[in-house]
This record gives C-alpha cells, structure tokens and sequence, in this order.
C-alpha cells in the first residue's frame, strides 16, 4: 500500500490537522471525548488553517471520538459551515465515529445545516477519500 507524505499543520490533545499535498485536501482527525468548546477550538483552528494555506477540501476524520457533542451542533450548522463556505470551502468528506452518541450529534448538525449537498457523511475513511478524489 502506498503511503502518502503528509504536513503536520497543527495538534493539540483533541485533533491534529495535516495537509495530503498528493491528494489536495487537509486530513482532520478528532481524538477522544469531545465537548462544545473543544469542538469550537478545533473548528476555527481548520477555519483559519483552511485560509492560511489555500485549501478547500476536507477530509474530516471522526473514527477515534468518544461519546456526544451535540451542544456544538447548532454553532456548526448556524456559524462554522456558513463561515467555511464563505471561506470557499468545496468539499468536506466527514467520517462517523463507531460511537452511537458521537453519530448522532454528526447527524443533528448536519440536519441543521444549510449545505448538505457538499459535506457528505461516510461509515468507511477509505470511501471518504474515494469521494473527495471523484470530486477533484
């Protein structure tokens, strides 16, 4: 299996944000219990790093969370997204957690979200990365 070379952008203890220069998207992946400011912090961390380096496709990796985060679910569908595309966002590839409550607050957000139809939701990484290279 090839691997591609990756550019550590940022980290912190809830996510690390890389840039795939092969594949022209960010690798975002979330890591353990997340809770409303942690998922603020981290969204305006990819925000900014979105603009910063010019890239508009997102692969939003949420295999390693733990449990629910529902209460950032309204900033996310009512700020984050519509920043993110006024930023110029294109595409966002947003892989579930094994975690029921961690899917359920992926699913209330997009619900509430204005832009369904360039964020699509994956069970599978590997089809994640099918989509967003179908897409490029």
């Amino acid at each position: 299996m090839k691997r591609t070379r990756t550019e550590l952008l940022y980290r912190d203890p809830s996510i690390a944000i890389e840039f795939n220069p092969m594949d022209g998207w960010m690798y975002v992946n979330w890591r353990g219990y997340q809770n409303k400011e942690s998922v603020m912090a981290g969204c305006l961390k990819m925000l900014d790093i979105m603009k910063e380096i010019a890239c508009y496709r997102i692969l939003n990796d949420n295999t390693l969370v733990e449990g629910q985060w529902s209460s950032a679910a309204k900033w996310l569908a009512d700020k984050w997204f519509p920043a993110m595309f006024e930023a110029r966002l294109q595409q966002f590839a947003w892989v579930y957690s094994p975690s029921t409550f961690s899917r359920l607050s992926t699913d209330k957000t997009l619900k509430l979200a204005n832009f369904p139809e360039s964020i699509k939701v994956f069970d599978d990484i590997a089809q994640a990365k099918d989509w967003l290279r179908s897409q490029a």
